[in-house]
């Protein structure tokens, strides 16, 4: 059985967060300003930027986009600095002292006079910008450029924090950031004890996506919500969250308000004590809400957007995905409310609703670079993880097709599977008795003699784009292009034909250069080694 996962110290600093703390005092002495550390959800930040601003001699700004992101840093920043300098929030009817040290500031709170007004008399050293892949946004650029963080002059350091570095919109970070000067992957911190090990469900829905917009970096809202907000598939979610994650405190991500209620409604059908949040509701009614579930009167919480983001529970061992997403980002972001170490916690369960789409879908395999139609069927994320990076590194150029796939059939297929003998398609051995063998996804191959001192190759590969994607390549030279694979073939077999009796011959399985020394095993590896590497 798994052993309880018992948080560290909160004043003992681990081994990364003292090495993030090195690298961003390096990156200072070298010259360089504008710094971003990316650790993963759970991974302490806020205690690295405490003991920055304990180390500060000039005032600390702390930029934060959420109430809760606001009070949490506060209250970590005043037991990090053990009463040695005032903590003070910026924010609404909230106005710092001119004495404090530290001012932790709502983003959204401050225009141009306000800024003005907090910035005067003050002589701020560090900037920590937390959560900062919000950064790129007009006003957040706005804010950033009257603490003048991008003029020459500007003789601060400004820290961004944050668990992704991908935004929804696309737009990068490295306008506003120098250089990302640590980073550590969750699945290492996991392997390393500090980060809850995530294990997986995949549950298929009915749900048609395929007709929604394709367009940007994930679904359009309200058309995602047309498609999934419906009974039968919050039913499903109700009924997988009762099976599944029983006793666990749960989280589930939806994608509107509407959602969120419907399938509070469902879980609470079923008996399970439901809460909901969302941006939109009261500050004492959220606060309730958050305080019910975390002390057990509700066992699941719904909500929209509102803990994507500094909702620190790490009670929380089970999330569930009832928000299809195409953003990795957005999807670390859900996912790590669960990756908080705690007592009597052994691992977080992550269930992944995929529903019908010719798109792909942010799943936990994924997230681990593992197949992300893999199905987990509730193992262990970092373990398949393993399991898949040996079999890329012992079977290179083995692929999936497409559709869900447990791990023991990926370690039975890979088990099989032998570059030398993968035959091309039925289609293609349909029309043509010569030794085509298969590149996998590339296309096809096929050796030949035009002379006996020499082997030639035709390739037929697959190129990018629309229409023509299947080229023909003679000895390295791209001859012509087809719509299908099976007219290349046949084109290629036609002028091997008119190259002489002998030549064709040269081209069939049984021709005698391929049985000496087994050179043509030889050749087609080579080929298929050659096009994988790439």
């Amino acid at each position: 059985m798994t052993a309880a996962l018992e948080p560290h110290p909160p004043s003992a600093l681990r081994p990364y967060q003292r090495a993030a703390i090195d690298a961003v005092l390096a990156a200072r002495r070298a010259g360089r300003r504008r710094l971003l550390v990316h650790l993963p959800t759970g991974a302490g930040k806020t205690v690295i930027f405490s003991h920055l601003a304990k180390l500060a001699r000039r005032q600390v700004l702390v930029l934060a986009h959420r109430e809760e992101l606001l009070t949490q840093a506060r209250e970590k920043l005043v037991r990090a600095l053990e009463g040695d300098a005032v903590v003070e929030i910026e924010r609404g009817a909230f106005r710092a002292s001119a004495d404090a040290k530290v001012l932790v500031c709502s983003i959204r709170s401050l225009h141009e006079e306000r800024l003005a007004r907090v910035l005067r008399g003050r002589d701020v050293g560090l900037i920590v910008y937390d959560e900062c892949h919000h950064a790129a946004a007009e006003d957040n650029l706005r804010v950033l450029r009257q603490l003048g963080v991008f003029e020459p002059a500007f003789d601060g350091t400004l820290l961004g924090f944050t668990a992704t570095t991908a935004r929804g919109d696309g737009q990068g970070l490295d306008e506003v950031f120098e250089e990302v000067v640590y980073t550590r992957a969750l699945p290492e911190l996991i392997d390393d004890g500090y980060l809850a090990p995530l294990r997986g469900f995949r549950i298929s829905t009915t749900a048609d996506l395929r007709k929604l917009s394709p367009a940007g970096l994930d679904y359009d809202e309200e058309e995602l919500a047309e498609a999934i907000d419906i009974e039968e598939r919050n039913a499903l979610v109700a009924r997988s969250i009762q099976e599944l994650a029983r006793d666990r405190r749960t989280i589930a991500f939806c994608v509107t308000v509407n959602h969120a209620r419907h399938l509070a409604h469902a879980l609470n059908a079923l008996g399970v004590p439901t809460g909901i949040v969302h941006g939109a509701m009261p500050g004492p009614a959220r606060a309730q809400t958050l305080r019910d579930f975390r002390e057990g009167r509700t066992h699941v919480l719904t909500n929209v957007g509102v803990l994507t983001e500094g909702f620190d529970d790490p009670g929380v061992s089970c999330v569930a995905m009832a928000r299809p997403t195409r953003s990795e980002g957005l999807y670390a972001q859900c996912i790590g409310r669960g990756t908080r170490l705690f007592p009597g916690k052994t691992d977080c369960l992550i269930l992944d609703f995929v529903d019908l789409t010719t798109l792909s879908l942010c799943t936990l395999p994924s997230l681990f670079g593992t197949p992300r139609d893999l199905d987990l069927r509730g193992g262990d994320a970092n373990e398949a993880r393993r399991v898949w990076q040996r079999i890329e590194f012992d079977r290179p150029g083995f692929e999936l097709e497409a559709g869900a796939v447990t791990l023991a059939e990926i370690q039975d297929r890979a088990a099989s599977f032998d570059p030398l003998t993968l035959r091309p398609d039925e289609d293609v051995r349909a029309i043509s008795i010569n030794a085509w063998f298969s590149l996998g996804r590339h296309g096809l191959g096929l050796h030949f003699q035009r002379s006996a001192d020499r082997v030639n190759e035709v390739l037929v590969l697959r190129r990018p784009g629309r229409g023509k994607v299947w080229e023909v390549v003679m000895d390295d030279r791209p001859m012509e292009r087809f719509g299908r694979i099976e007219e290349a073939v046949d084109a290629v077999d036609f002028e091997i034909e008119r190259m002489g009796r002998a030549t064709a011959r040269s081209a069939k399985h049984d021709a005698s250069w391929r049985r000496a020394a087994d050179r043509g095993d030889a050749l087609r590896l080579a080929v298929w080694h050659r096009l994988h590497s790439r």
